[in-house]
């Protein structure tokens, strides 16, 4: 099926900017996404035209928020234009990336195994977790399992995560699936509060700090406002803010600039070396 995009839009961007950690090109020009038991493969066919693997209801029902197609992207960065020349060119850079509506979960779990990984170890954890413990299923172009639910994660113990490349976050999973489990932690009733109280009540996992509540509060719930602080913005802060950090001064979604920043930031710090 063929959609019509008016606005930023590039799954390369989307798929490579630290958000989400299975979206992958599986081949030149086709990108696939996940969000719980729904997998979809996109392609550009130009600017404005995306081919997806999908129906029109389910690109309505599911892939519409997943890809946050209601708030214009264009218009952000326009409002965040003239107030830094390193967020402008990192908006300008970032162009097409978008804030996915990822499921809390996975989100929760992915950004546990993120503390002091790269990404593409933060990826192999990850896939190796899903290939263990998720559900396969076969799609048009690969078998693949979909990430694990609480239910199909209830009862492990640290052992049976040995040899996923997890570490002492090991039993920071478990602790999550656990609080989960015993009702100490509802995901979904945490969409109704306000993000003060998201963050403290997501802390309340063990290894879950400031960076990762803030993680799972953008990239799960939303919270555009909020800003994760990691090794790339707190690089940004120091070398080109001047040691200030300038995002709250941002207010309306500083956690889309943020991500801009990031995205510029680790690309240009990385391709200099």
């Amino acid at each position: 099926m063929i959609v019509s995009i008016a606005d930023d839009f590039e799954p390369q961007k989307i798929a490579h900017c630290g958000q989400c950690f299975r979206a992958k090109e599986i081949f030149a020009g086709i990108y696939r996404f996940i969000t719980e038991n729904r997998v979809i493969y996109i392609s550009n066919e130009n600017r404005e035209q995306l081919e997806v693997s999908c129906d029109a209801d389910e690109w309505r029902d599911t892939w519409t928020n997943y890809f946050d197609l209601e708030t214009n992207y264009k218009q952000i960065r326009a409002e965040v234009d003239g107030i830094d020349p390193l967020i402008k060119s990192a908006a300008d850079f970032g162009a097409g990336i978008r804030i996915l509506r990822q499921a809390p979960f996975e989100t929760l779990i992915s950004f546990i195994i993120s503390q002091r990984k790269s990404i593409p170890s933060i990826t192999t954890s990850i896939e190796r977790i899903a290939q263990r413990f998720g559900r396969p299923i076969e799609t048009k172009y690969e078998t693949i399992n979909l990430f694990p639910t609480v239910e199909e994660l209830s009862g492990i113990g640290i052992d049976d995560l040995s040899g996923l490349g997890l570490g002492y976050r090991k039993k920071y999973i478990v602790d999550a699936v656990n609080a989960i489990k015993n009702g100490t932690i509802n995901l979904e009733r945490l969409r109704n509060v306000d993000d003060q109280n998201l963050i403290d009540e997501l802390k309340k996992i063990k290894g879950v700090g400031d960076k990762v509540a803030n993680c799972v509060a953008l990239f799960a719930y939303h919270r555009v406002d909020r800003v994760p602080i990691d090794v790339w913005i707190k690089r940004a802060i120091d070398d080109d803010f001047g040691g200030k950090n300038i995002f709250p001064d941002i207010k309306r979604n500083a956690g889309i600039v943020q991500q801009y920043v990031f995205h510029y930031k680790r690309f240009r710090d990385s391709n200099s070396r």
